[in-house]
Parts: structure tokens; C-alpha cells; sequence
């Protein structure tokens, strides 16, 4: 089924051909003036030109089309030759009703589904998630699953940082503090031991220990940068160590994205890319893609309409060493053997923005993709505490991940604990919940590209533009069903009518606006559109809640084509925040 406002366009559409213009001049917004109007159409305007007329004659002879209409119930020209529209009471509650028996709420699937890779996440091993990380992994998630849910094939992948430097430092660390392990013994031919020498917590403690010390001991950093070119050299004791790395983080690492209901479909990282790149290598020397310049071997592509400075992408360094776009590029001739995506999205810090565009014109250029590919950087922005700067602990050093879960589970279960006077047994579960709605909605809510402020205060109430007062309002609706059906009511009998008031069809008309909301946050990659669908959604509700008594009305047929409406919203509501990847408890 088309969206709503889809179907209004084209009805005003053919009524815009049927008096002789331009079907596409027929195209419907929603009105910004609600106090005159519901939806409009600005398409008179633009037809002047062609067809040298007044526009508001254009609009009086497209009105008369839309006298007899079955959607529009009226039609108003204002000013110049605006078309100011107002749907048709039986045709919303037939749509309505529609979306409320139908799969998917009647959203209708992609014609041509796509697949798309969504590169998210991006953690190094070895290392805890903090803050930092918070904002790919939100992103991310959301935008898999409104893709999914939109009938594309997406395809999460964690992208892990595993072969740099930080490997050789983990290792000569833990050469000088246990020289005698097996895996430092060259000459050593057996298995090595299955359990790994270090707990995830002194893994955490090592490498920042070897880095200070890198950038205080140049022998030290030496050591470090030999140890990691022995290991990707084959080195069978490193590389047992570095498996050993690669299990415990990993474990970790899905144990914290856990907490933010945050999954992946592949646990690819920089090592997987590895084998590819000597023949991508060799490739793009034999085509004349790659030069030496200065020993380095790099890749021109910068471009006469480029406004500012393009430089080179530098596949391998004067000593051979191969860098973060060597890596890259090699994940993407990975990504396009094993899968063929047809888009390929990378959710990642807008500072990187200067390295994908090398990347993206390189693979295009070198052909490790296809014409037909689509390669698109998502930048966000920064998140910033309350002074401005990139957030931090109240010492001043970078929050870990887990550390700002509890913080926020923590001030949702004092909130709820407050608000209902004692804690039961399900409190702390309930504060988990809304505490991932706070992280998340206060995420999203904000346009990616954006930096934002992360406020505790301001994201863990229960007013305004947040989480919690979006669930809130769905717990509200839930509670009003439940006690619909205790007094003997059955939710799915109950039947949609037409609206009675202005609340009513102002929350009908944007409970129908839901396939639309996602279309448009899907296409725009902008899950901040859904946010703001939801918040507008449930204002509404509330204000059509506060002056309309339902469970009192003694019209058992209006009093059910209200509990049908409810439950729809909630719906909308539910699958909605589903997508932007929270949900919602029974009761708060």
C-alpha cells in the first residue's frame, strides 16, 4: 500500500491531469499552516510558466476536478493559487484500517531489493568500548534495521581493528613480563595452550602500559613495530597470542553491545582483508592505477573540480608498510567477492571524512567495484558534554561504554523508584529498558552528522523530546487496553469509525504518516526523521488523551473505534521504536 500522503498526491495528481495539465504538478505536502488546512499543494504556481496562466485559474479548474472526489473532502484556493486540502473522513479510516490488519502495518516492501553491507561499530581488540564508540553502533543498528524493515538485504558487519601496531605492543609487553611463555620460543613445534595468558582486565591494563611506553623508549617502539611485522609475517608463537587477543575481546566486546541491543551479522576485522591485498597490489601497478612517488607507492585521485586539496592515497610507504586504506580497500574487494553488495555504507567519525573520499574514489578507479556500486559515508558528529568538549568522566579521562550504561540505569531506576513511591521487583529491569531508550532517543534524536550535547538530566525525564516520555506514552496506551479487556472489552473486535474531533483526526492522520516517516529516514539515512515522527505521534496521543474521556464513553461504538485507534498507535509507536533499536516495558 503507497504511504498516505502518497495517495493524496496522486488523486490531486489526476485531478491536476484531468484538467488539463501536468499530472506531476500534483505533488502534496503537509500543510504548515494546520489552524486552515490539512495537506497542500503548491503546484499551480509552478505551472504558470509552462502553461501561461493565472495560477489561480489553474487552481479553480483543479479544484472543480476534486469536487466529486472519494479522498478529498475538501479543497480551498488561497492567495496566489494555493490548494488548500482536507482528507475525506471515510477514506482515512479506510486506510487506517488497512494498516492495522496488515503486514508490516501496509508498508509496502522495496521493488527492487538491494544488498547493502553497513560498516558500524569499529572497535580495536585488546581495547574497552567507551564513549566514543556509542555513536557508530546506535547509528548503525538503527539504520540495519530500518533497511531490513524497508525489504532490502543489510548486512552488519563490526569491522574489527586487529593488525596494527597495537598488536606488537601487547606482544613485547608480554615478553618482558613472562619471557619464558612457549609462544617466544621459536624453535617450539607443539600446540600451543588453549587458555590464554592474560584475563580481559590486565589485557586492558598491557596495552596502554605498552603505549606509554612506545612513545617514552624509541627501543621499546622498535621492538613493537618488529614484533607486529613478525606477526603479519606469519610468526607462529604471535600469532597465537594474537588469537588469544582476538577470542577474549571479542567475547567482551559482544557482551557490552549486548547491553545496548546492538548485533552483528559478521565479526570481520583488518586481518580478514589481509590476504587480498599483495594481488590488489600487483593489479593496480600492472594497470597503471598505483605509482611510485618517493618511494611510496600511491594512487592520484584528485579531480579538476575538486574545491579543495585532494591528496594522494597512500597504498604502501616507502619500507613496504601498507596503512589504513590499504586495508580498506582490500575489505572492499573482500566485500565484493563474498556478497556482490550493491551498496557498501560506512557509519563512521565525520573526521575520516578526507580518508573515504581517497578510498572510495580509489576502489572506483582501480576497479574493485563495480559502476553500479554505491559507496556512501555516513560522518557523525561528536558527542559532547555539557561544557562542549568531547564527553568525559568526572575525572576528566574517556568513559568507558559500560560505565555510562550504569550511570543512566542507575538514574532511571532512582526515577522510577521516586515516581512510584517503593521499588518492586521488576524496577530494575524497567530502569534498563528506559535507560536504553534515554542513550539511544538522546542519540538519534540528533542528526547524525551533528555533534550534540549528552545531557543525563535531559534525556533520563519524562518530558519533552525523549526516550522516556515515548514510552511513556506507549506504557500509557498499554495501560488503557489492559484495562479495557479487564472490564470485559476485546481489543481486536473493536472496530475503527470516523473521527469526532480534531485531536482524533489530527492523531489518525499522523498514525497514517508512518510508512512515509520511514521511507524518508531510510532514503535519507536519517533515523533523526523517525524521532521525530514519534515525538509529534505522541504529543498528539496525549493531547488527544487528556480531553477525551475513553473508558467512561457510554457509546460502546465510539468508545471502540477509540481503543482501535489506540492500539494502532501503539503499534506504530512499538515497531517504531523497534527500528531506531529500543523497546518498551509493560509498565513504568
Amino acid at each position: 500500500m503507497q504511504t498516505f500522503i502518497n495517495s493524496i498526491s496522486g488523486e490531486v495528481a489526476r485531478a491536476f491531469e484531468a484538467a488539463g495539465f501536468d499530472a506531476d504538478y500534483g505533488k502534496v505536502t503537509v500543510s504548515n499552516r494546520p489552524d486552515l488546512c490539512e495537506f497542500q499543494c503548491n503546484g499551480a504556481m509552478a505551472a504558470k510558466k509552462k502553461y501561461g496562466k493565472n495560477p489561480r485559474e489553474i487552481a479553480d479548474a483543479v479544484a472543480e476536478k476534486l469536487a466529486d472526489s472519494e479522498v478529498i473532502a475538501s479543497v480551498e484556493v488561497a492567495g496566489p493559487g494555493f490548494l488548500n486540502l482536507k482528507v475525506k473522513e471515510t477514506y482515512l479510516k479506510q486506510y487506517l484500517a488497512a494498516m492495522a490488519f496488515g503486514e508490516r502495518l501496509a508498508m509496502d516492501r522495496a521493488e527492487k531489493p538491494k544488498t547493502i553491507i553497513i560498516d558500524y561499530g569499529g572497535p580495536n581488540v585488546a581495547k574497552p568500548l567507551h564513549v566514543g564508540h556509542l555513536r557508530s553502533a546506535i547509528i548503525g543498528e538503527s539504520l540495519k534495521r530500518i533497511g531490513r524493515f524497508v525489504g532490502h538485504k543489510v548486512i552488519g558487519d563490526v569491522h574489527l581493528g586487529d593488525w596494527g601496531l597495537q598488536m606488537g605492543l601487547i606482544i613485547t609487553e608480554l615478553h618482558e613480563r613472562q619471557p619464558d611463555l612457549v609462544y617466544f620460543d621459536e624453535g617450539y613445534e607443539g600446540e600451543y595452550p588453549a587458555e590464554a595468558p592474560f584475563t580481559i582486565s590486565e589485557l586492558e591494563e598491557i596495552y596502554p602500559t605498552a603505549n606509554r611506553k612506545s612513545k617514552e623508549d624509541e627501543d621499546y617502539r622498535n621492538a613493537a613495530l618488529q614484533a607486529t611485522k613478525e606477526l603479519q609475517a606469519g610468526r607462529r608463537g604471535y600469532h597465537a597470542i594474537w588469537q588469544h587477543i582476538i577470542n577474549i575481546s571479542v567475547t567482551d566486546l559482544k557482551k557490552n553491545y549486548k547491553k545496548l541491543d546492538v548485533e552483528f551479522d559478521l565479526w570481520k576485522s583488518e586481518s580478514d582483508a589481509q590476504p587480498y591485498i599483495p594481488a590488489m597490489i600487483e593489479k593496480m601497478k600492472a594497470d597503471g592505477v598505483a605509482v611510485l612517488d618517493q618511494g611510496a607507492l600511491i594512487v592520484d585521485v584528485k579531480k579538476e573540480s575538486d574545491a579543495k586539496e585532494v591528496p594522494p592515497c597512500i597504498l604502501l610507504k616507502s619500507d613496504g608498510a601498507s596503512l589504513y586504506a590499504t586495508t580498506d580497500l582490500a575489505t572492499i574487494v573482500e566485500r565484493m567477492k563474498l556478497f556482490a553488495p550493491d551498496k557498501i555504507l560506512y557509519v563512521v567519525d565525520k573526521r575520516q571524512e578526507m580518508h573515504f573520499l581517497q578510498v572510495f574514489r580509489t576502489a572506483a578507479k582501480a576497479g574493485l567495484v563495480t559502476p553500479e556500486t554505491e559507496l556512501q559515508f555516513l560522518g557523525f558528529g561528536t558527542m559532547n558534554g555539557k561544557d562542549g568538549k568531547p564527553f568525559k568522566t568526572r575525572s576528566g579521562g574517556v568513559m568507558r561504554l559500560e560505565e555510562l550504561i550504569n550511570d543512566i540505569n542507575g538514574e532511571m531506576l532512582k526515577k522510577i523508584v521516586e515516581n512510584k513511591g517503593y521499588q518492586d521487583s521488576d524496577a530494575e529491569e524497567t530502569a534498563r529498558i528506559v535507560g536504553l531508550s534515554a542513550i539511544k532517543y538522546g542519540d538519534l534524536s540528533n542528526q547524525a552528522t551533528k555533534d550534540y550535547v549528552f545531557d543525563i538530566d535531559r534525556f533520563t525525564s519524562f518530558e519533552g523530546n525523549t526516550g522516556p516520555y515515548i514510552l511513556y506514552t506507549i506504557v500509557r496506551i498499554k495501560s488503557i487496553l489492559e484495562r479495557f479487556r479487564k472490564e470485559g472489552g476485546d481489543v481486536d473486535a473493536c472496530a475503527l469509525a470516523e473521527a469526532v474531533s480534531e485531536s482524533e483526526k489530527n492523531l489518525a492522520i499522523l498514525t497514517a504518516g508512518f510508512s512515509a516517516a520511514v521511507a524518508s529516514a531510510w532514503a535519507e539515512t536519517a533515523p533523526h526523521k523517525l524521532c521525530g515522527y514519534i515525538y509529534e505521534l505522541s504529543n498528539a496521543l496525549n493531547h488527544f488523551y487528556h480531553e477525551t474521556k475513553i473508558l467512561s464513553e457510554e457509546d460502546s461504538r465510539q468508545k471502540q473505534s477509540w481503543i482501535a485507534l489506540l492500539d494502532l498507535v501503539r503499534k506504530v509507536l512499538e515497531t517504531t521504536i523497534s527500528l531506531l533499536g529500543f523497546s518498551a516495558p509493560e509498565r513504568m
